[in-house]
């Protein structure tokens, strides 16, 4: 029986689900693993975990183009194993390097799952329509970040960190049977050969488009920011401000009012259209990171728990209302080359955005003062980026 929509966005927001399930529900158990691994109990080494994972995303320009040839569902097979071994090598590690490793191929596999999820949208979707059913999506991909620092908790009181770190290859085998349904998006007349010239020319056609480059690197900055204040979240409640019994409340509320957003954004979208309401979002991100960046300024470091946490918890919201905006816009005129332009956007936004983001949280052993400052450039860059675009606003079409 042919898939419906609805069982379409289901199954889409789970395995996207997967990148997210690979990181915040293991962030509880960060305080049990460094006394395992014999490491300081302020370490901020554990953001490695995170960061690996997220670096791992770099193979998305290989899945893309393969995609390319051969269609969205091998590539989405591929995938599932290698995120649910990486999985289980990580839960296993003997030492912090071969757990570091095992985050790495995980990772690489939630690329190959990611980017397949997201060309098989464009596949079917275009414009203000597919940045609808992106939101949808990710209104459900973000639950993830409300239940799983919970889970993490209740998992860890009843057995180890090692259980935790096996939830997500656990989820993952379900999905896999699940994505069984899925039925191919990409027509064996629109594959794109498999030789060097061709894909010089998928990649130039990408990497020349100035409306791509434009929504990646907005994406790219918001991941920045998103991936510092993910990965070193535990050590921020816990470390800076000492209140790491309230590490799942904190990480749970944002992601509540973060799938809400998203939500918010498929109405906005839908009725005033992508770029509109991308402009609007990101000005209203530039003021929270300025209004942060004074009360840090004037009043301390780190600033007041409840201002610091409303502030980010604002950024982080309309972070994710973005997003789904962002990637529409960016792959609406790359359409011929959908894969391609999914693996570029992702394997950039991923890679750099944590790369970077990795910098600004190993800055954070004392101090929020480095991820603050950072809210604060990029607001006032992805605005920039967006006010720049001046197209007339029905450009996209469904």
């Amino acid at each position: 029986m042919k898939m419906k929509q609805g069982e379409f966005i289901a199954l889409s927001a789970s395995t996207m689900m997967l990148t997210a399930l690979g990181i915040d529900i293991m962030l509880p158990a960060f305080g049990e693993l460094r006394n395992d691994f014999d490491l300081d109990p302020h370490s901020t080494e554990t953001a490695k975990i995170i960061s690996f994972f997220f670096l791992g995303q770099v193979a998305q320009i290989v899945f893309g183009t393969l995609s390319d040839r051969f269609g969205r569902l091998p590539i989405l097979r591929i995938g599932f194993p290698l995120y649910i071994i990486g999985g289980i090598g990580a839960a296993f590690a003997p030492n912090l390097s071969l757990m570091l490793v095992a985050r790495f191929i995980a990772g690489v596999g939630a690329s190959a799952v990611f980017m397949t999820t997201i060309a098989g949208i464009r596949d079917r979707f275009v414009g203000n329509k597919m940045a609808q059913i992106m939101s949808l999506v990710f209104t459900i991909f973000l639950f993830t970040p409300v239940i799983a620092p919970f889970l993490g908790s209740a998992i860890l009181h009843l057995s180890s960190w090692k259980m935790v770190f096996l939830t997500p290859p656990l989820f993952a085998s379900i999905v896999f049977l699940w994505s069984s349904r899925l039925e191919e998006s990409l027509p064996t007349n629109k594959r794109m050969p498999l030789n060097f010239p061709s894909i010089r020319k998928s990649m130039g056609n990408v990497l020349r488009n100035r409306i791509f480059l434009r929504y990646t690197t907005i994406t790219t900055l918001l991941f920045t920011a998103l991936s510092s204040y993910v990965a070193s979240s535990e050590h921020i409640i816990g470390g800076i401000y000492g209140k790491p019994s309230l590490f799942a409340w904190i990480f749970g509320g944002m992601g509540l009012l973060m799938a809400l957003s998203t939500f918010a954004n498929s109405y906005l979208s839908t009725k005033y259209g992508a770029r509109r309401t991308i402009k609007s979002l990101l000005l209203l991100y530039m003021l929270v990171a300025v209004g942060l960046t004074i009360i840090t300024v004037s009043f301390g470091d780190p600033p007041n728990m409840l201002l610091f946490f409303i502030a980010v918890t604002l950024m982080m919201a309309i972070n994710l209302a973005v997003e789904p905006n962002s990637s529409a816009l960016a792959l609406e005129p790359l359409g011929q080359v959908a894969g391609m332009a999914a693996s570029v956007y992702g394997t950039l936004f991923f890679s750099i955005g944590a790369a970077l983001g990795s910098i600004v949280s190993n800055l954070m052993s004392n101090s929020v003062s480095p991820l603050v400052i950072s809210y604060l450039v990029i607001g006032i860059s992805g605005l920039l980026l967006a006010l720049n675009d001046r197209r007339p606003n029905d450009v996209l079409h469904d």
